[in-house]
């Protein structure tokens, strides 16, 4: 899928009417099948661009199409057939915890399904092989049957990231990935996204606090500061004085040094320290 958003103004929903915009300005053009990290300090307004890009929220100003389409000027059912070609997969999945690891996976496929085959899934999953070759790409194969609610707090964002794999979207909207995953999980779950998204064709967007994830799996890294963007860049090019300026004075009161080229730029919730990283190309 193609994004093209120029002049982009974006407020989240429960943000105080006098609070500035979380996102000012904003213009970014993504060609189908290209994968992107969106880097910079927390409030950046990282998730809000996500958001919108999923059709999840409405813009203040600005223009987004998705393969040419205003998708906000669209009929009600084509919307939604527009919201069926994108997959967000927040940093807290949202996984029902007394349902079964297997039925909230297949539950990535109700969108190309019809209401009566979609109450049926529900019901009784079908299709366990897909199912379970999506977890085995995380190592949770053996969690096919299990409660979401048994899961360790990782385990939940891993099942989170392969409901991608069973999804029909064309455009995979990744935000704070690895927040639960140690080093060598972090670097296998962003090895195998990009190894999936690649394969289907499907354009990749993500947002990393951990900037030599970013810098090792992704051709192009935008760096979004205070709503704006503030760089947009291949990968080669983001140095230490870019990140430097991208994230000074993130911390108030405590050393605002930015994350260095092989350094994990870790937030607050974000306990993963950095680890080799594992090219995708």
């Amino acid at each position: 899928m193609r994004i093209t958003v120029e002049g982009l103004e974006a407020r989240p929903p429960a943000a105080r009417p006098e609070a500035a915009p979380a996102l000012r300005g904003v213009g970014l053009r993504v060609e189908a099948g290209e994968q992107l990290a969106v880097i910079g300090p927390s409030g950046a307004g990282k998730t809000t661009l996500l958001h919108v890009l999923a059709c999840a929220l409405v813009p203040r100003a600005g223009d987004l199409r998705l393969d040419g389409a205003d998708p906000w000027r669209l009929a009600p059912r084509a919307l939604r057939t527009m919201r069926g070609r994108l997959f967000l997969a927040p940093q807290t999945p949202p996984l029902p915890p007394r349902q079964r690891v297997v039925t909230a996976l297949l539950a990535a496929r109700l969108p190309s399904m019809s209401l009566l085959a979609s109450m049926a899934q529900l019901v009784h999953p079908t299709d366990l092989g897909a199912a379970f070759a999506a977890l085995a790409q995380f190592d949770l194969e053996e969690k096919l049957f299990d409660r979401v609610d048994r899961l360790s707090g990782g385990e939940r964002q891993r099942v989170g990231l392969a409901r991608a794999l069973l999804s029909p979207a064309r455009l995979w909207l990744i935000d704070e990935p690895l927040s639960a995953l140690d080093p060598a999980r972090a670097r296998q779950a962003l090895g195998t996204l990009c190894d999936q998204a690649r394969a289907r064709g499907a354009t990749l967007v993500a947002t990393l606090h951990q900037v030599d994830m970013a810098l090792a799996h992704f051709p192009r890294i935008v760096g979004l500061r205070e709503g704006a963007i503030a760089f947009d860049l291949p990968a080669s090019e983001v140095d230490a004085a870019r990140l430097e300026a991208l994230y000074a004075g993130e911390v108030a009161g405590h050393d605002a040094s930015p994350p260095a080229p092989g350094s994990a730029h870790v937030a607050d919730e974000d306990l993963v320290p950095a680890a080799p990283p594992v090219v995708c190309r």
